[in-house]
């Protein structure tokens, strides 16, 4: 089992900044990456970024250029957000998936709230 606690978010103007964060514990052994995914009610998750074992990064278009993943995939990744607009208002979450079961792991969310 991995666990993941998500935290940091909060309400922001357009254009401001924040960085939320993701806490992971437990068998790490079992995970190779952390994504951020967000989801707003009516629509489906949807994967903002990655970040892998190795370190490699990957974002959505919607964030590219605005967005930074970072941190270690085995204890804590961060979430940079600058440039924030209305339409990332969302609840983010972290997963992992276990990469010998095919489980996901998910945490419960932080919202962040981008005011205009």
């Amino acid at each position: 089992q991995v666990q993941l606690v998500e935290s940091g978010g909060g309400l922001v103007e357009a254009g401001g900044s924040l960085t939320i964060s993701c806490v992971v514990t437990g068998n790490i052994y079992s995970i190779d990456a952390v994504n951020w995914y967000r989801q707003v009610p009516g629509n489906e998750r949807e994967l903002v970024a990655t970040i892998t074992q190795s370190g490699t990064t990957s974002y959505s278009t919607a964030v590219l250029g605005r967005f930074t993943i970072s941190g270690y995939y085995a204890s804590t990744v961060y979430l940079q957000m600058n440039g924030l607009k209305p339409e990332d208002t969302s609840v983010y979450y972290c997963n992992s998936k276990d990469k010998f079961r095919g489980l996901n792991y998910w945490g419960l969310g932080t919202q962040v709230t981008v005011s205009s």
